[in-house]
């Protein structure tokens, strides 16, 4: 994975405990939770797919792509939707959407060698930020569904 060299946009979110980020560029909306209908078949990470103003895109959920626990309440939980290169949306969904935050390069960190290599591979390094860690992911490898579920 190349490290980031110029100061990174991201738009953040919490899964599990974990706080995440994702490049503003790849981000095209964030919605509160809306009724998912099932995929049946689909992938564990599969929720189902989402009504996105008349588009249907398929719902993801970050924790069981990440190999975490599911939520208690996923009622309560929200929509971060990206895009894929190529222009196809997603629909994440996550415990809770943080803010927008532009990070200097100078702060970026590779990943680290004690990562879960699940992880490394959909990772694209982290920012150290106030007694956490903002884990930076790759779309276009978190969105490889069919590989993970091999």
């Amino acid at each position: 994975m190349t490290p980031l060299s110029e100061d990174a946009q991201l738009v953040t979110m919490y899964a599990g405990g974990a706080y995440f980020g994702v490049p503003v560029t790849r981000v095209r909306d964030v919605l509160a939770a809306t009724q998912i209908y099932a995929a049946p078949l689909a992938p564990a990470s599969i929720l189902g797919s989402i009504n996105l103003r008349g588009r249907i895109v398929t719902a993801i959920d970050l924790r069981t792509r990440l190999s975490m626990d599911a939520p208690a309440n996923r009622g309560a939980c929200k929509f971060v939707i990206v895009e894929r290169a190529g222009g196809e949306a997603y629909a994440l969904l996550v415990d809770e959407i943080g803010d927008v935050m532009m990070l200097p390069a100078s702060l970026y960190e590779p990943n680290p060698i004690t990562l879960n290599p699940h992880w490394a591979h959909i990772c694209r390094g982290l920012y150290r930020q106030e007694g956490q860690m903002l884990i930076v992911l790759d779309i276009d490898a978190l969105l490889e569904i069919e590989a993970a579920a091999a």
